[in-house]
């Protein structure tokens, strides 16, 4: 028998590969519905992921001019719920955002496995079961905000709002990431009062600096659509005091970093503050060049996804500068006259 006439591999081919997939989906589903702690906080990670990819890919459909791409909502187009031909609307632009639409069905995928698994998870812990149902009423609610985008023509408020929600409910899924890897204990801190106060300060400054970054972008030239209605601000205006705002949280990032090293901080809290000033000064470089540039759409992606790692970064930070003891712990600590709430 030659080589061409010997059967298909059963590890190869469509049917190896789609027994794989299959396999694989099998031990997804049975991590969520038979979960053990590191299987919860793998769930509780990808919220985080998919979260940030859908904060990405929703700046992908605003700078490649898809942002009604889709024209009606629920609906793609009055007649379908998929993309169909249509006169006023490119091919492109409809997979654009037609491709958005579909990612919203990914995180609610993740929000409901996080769901189940802190449901079925031994011990079932509060906390976490809280978080948990968070997100999947948050991916409800910004389905029905995005329609009111939709049907607003790319209001840039509804626009913004869209985008801020997104931010909080990455917020929530990287508290239920965090929360999973410690106990149920009081919170312990680990850093000085006066660092810890820095930390929330500055929490505080990156929020601020994320609304500003959407009124910038309410601004600017990359709308959604040609359609799209502007804030009316002076541009050169906004760009200045969304600048100003860098350099307010890249200066309490540096004196945060600082606090940390000269005094007896954990290793892990400085060495995420520290990957927070690299990211935050990559991210002002991208910002500063995007500006020189005159805003070309790639980079206004690429700052996008730098605002969201920042945001994750300056959360990282603040929860590594406490303690609930490790994972089971549910007595406090031997400092409870120094816990502080998170």
């Amino acid at each position: 028998m030659t080589t061409t006439d010997q059967p298909e591999s059963p590890v190869g081919g469509p049917r190896g590969r789609l027994s794989r997939l299959r396999a694989y989906t099998l031990v997804f589903l049975h991590s969520a519905w038979s979960p053990t702690p590191l299987t919860f906080r793998r769930w509780a990670l990808a919220g985080v992921v998919v979260n940030a990819l859908i904060a990405v890919t929703g700046a992908a459909v605003r700078v490649t001019g898809s942002g009604l791409g889709c024209p009606t909502w629920p609906r793609c187009t009055p007649e379908s719920f998929v993309p169909v031909p249509h006169d006023d609307h490119s091919p492109i632009n409809m997979a654009i955002e037609f491709g958005n639409r579909l990612l919203t069905f990914l995180v609610l995928a993740v929000a409901v496995a996080c769901v189940i698994a802190a449901m079925r998870l031994l011990p079932r812990r509060a906390a976490l079961v809280r978080l948990a149902w968070i997100q999947p009423v948050g991916v409800a609610f910004q389905a029905l905000w995005g329609g009111l985008v939709v049907r607003t023509m790319l209001n840039p408020v509804t626009v913004s709002v869209h985008f801020l929600v997104t931010i909080g409910m990455i917020a929530v899924a990287f508290a239920l990431y965090a929360r999973s890897g410690e106990g149920d204990a009081p919170p312990r801190r680990l850093v000085h009062r006066d660092i810890r106060t820095l930390g929330f300060v500055l929490v505080t400054a990156v929020a601020v600096l994320l609304v500003a970054g959407v009124v910038v972008t309410g601004t600017g030239p990359h709308s959604g659509d040609e359609a799209a209605s502007r804030f009316d601000f002076d541009i050169e205006t906004m760009a200045r005091l969304h600048a100003d705002t860098v350099w307010i949280v890249l200066g309490l990032t540096f004196a945060l970093l600082f606090a940390l090293h000269v005094t007896d901080s954990p290793g892990r809290a400085r060495r995420g503050a520290l990957i927070l000033l690299g990211v935050e000064l990559a991210q002002g470089v991208v910002g500063y060049v995007q500006y020189f540039l005159a805003v070309p759409a790639f980079l206004v992606g690429v700052h996008v996804l730098g605002a969201t790692l920042v945001w994750i970064a300056t959360l990282r930070v603040v929860f590594l500068m406490r303690s609930r003891g490790p994972a089971g712990a549910t007595a406090p600590g031997p400092d409870r006259l120094d816990a502080v709430v998170v």
